[in-house]
């Protein structure tokens, strides 16, 4: 693994990741089917849909605002604005007409080197049966959501660098007023990993997470209640304001990312169709592991530099990651307070 890539893992594992989120992804985008019986209406409707999810693909300087504004403790004092900012590259990696999913991969400069780091992925559904719900805890939710509740809507599920997942939700596209923006009600999401492993004071995120196209790109807002556990019931402890900004920008080294992408697509979707396996309407699963997962991630993001380099074949990494899969996921989740003391008791 090359040493600015060991530095950024360094970084992630004690919190300190003011490198940014990228997104990338060999350019692949087709029509693909989409739902039957559709009116001319909802017809243009979902091609507006459409467009603005894809809108998103693309070249980008990027920047993260987190900005605490309210304390809902009487000891708690709303800490210091978090503002970092990087180069991102997003490409639509499938495009199955009511299924479209864009991968995210950071392009990072430390000094004379460059190199790409593999981060969120999201995914958005027409229609779907069932969105996966965050739930506390590294816990995740297959919610079924009724034929009437989903009409009309998609989903949008991100996934980590490593595509285990993080938070989904339901919302609809609004292209009213010269603005195309998806707002779904507040959901759950997981710690942020700015603050996952310097934070011991709240487990979870209540978000309204606000994606916006705008005349250079786009915009994802985000009001947060940061959640607690106090004595058995759930409190806000504070409120933040985030804006993430993806502008238009061309003067990186996007095919640092895009080599990466080309060298290790095929490994990264196999790793996508395991964890798709935990996808069950109806059902839950979760992670062994508590607080950051880095014993999931790490291992499955050394194999990916060591297709890269030519020091494993796909077939055989792939086997390997399956077993770190399978070692660090359950079934069995107990309950919330059962996994936030085991999540407390490892920090």
């Amino acid at each position: 693994m090359r040493t600015g890539r060991k530095l950024w893992l360094a970084a992630v594992a004690i919190g300190a990741a003011a490198l940014m989120s990228a997104c990338a992804t060999a350019p692949t985008a087709s029509a693909g089917a989409r739902p039957a019986a559709m009116s001319a209406g909802e017809q243009a409707s979902f091609e507006l849909d459409r467009k603005a999810i894809l809108a998103m693909a693309g070249d980008y300087r990027v920047r993260f605002d987190f900005t605490e504004t309210v304390s809902f403790l009487k000891d708690y004092r709303v800490k210091e604005p978090s503002r970092s900012g990087g180069y991102e590259v997003v490409r639509v990696i499938e495009d199955r007409g009511d299924f479209i999913s864009l991968q995210h991969i950071l392009v990072v400069e430390a000094g004379e080197e460059k190199f790409p780091i593999k981060h969120w992925r999201q995914d958005w559904r027409y229609e779907p049966e069932s969105v996966l719900i965050f739930i506390g805890g590294n816990a995740w939710e297959n919610r079924v959501i009724p034929a009437a509740e989903r009409e009309g809507k998609w989903s949008q599920t991100v996934y980590q660098v490593e595509d285990s997942p993080r938070y989904g939700a339901l919302g609809v596209w609004d292209h009213s007023n010269g603005i195309s923006a998806w707002t779904p009600p507040a959901e759950l999401r997981p710690l942020p990993r700015r603050e996952a492993t310097v934070r011991e004071d709240y487990y979870g995120v209540l978000a309204v997470n606000r994606h916006a196209i705008t005349w250079d790109g786009w915009v994802h807002e985000q009001d947060n209640s940061k959640l607690a556990l106090i004595d058995g019931k759930q409190a806000i402890i504070a409120r933040e304001q985030g804006v993430n900004t993806y502008r238009h920008y061309a003067d990186f080294d996007a095919n640092v990312a895009l080599d990466y992408w080309n060298a290790t697509k095929d490994f990264w979707a196999a790793v996508r169709a395991e964890w798709s396996k935990f996808e069950t309407p109806g059902t839950t699963f979760g992670l062994t592991v508590k607080g950051e997962p880095e014993p999931i991630y790490t291992p499955l993001l050394e194999l990916a530099d060591k297709i890269q380099s030519g020091e494993t074949t796909t077939d055989a990494a792939v086997i390997e990651a399956k077993k770190v899969i399978a070692q660090f996921t359950t079934r069995d989740i107990g309950t919330l307070e059962q996994r936030l003391a085991k999540d407390v008791a490892a920090r």
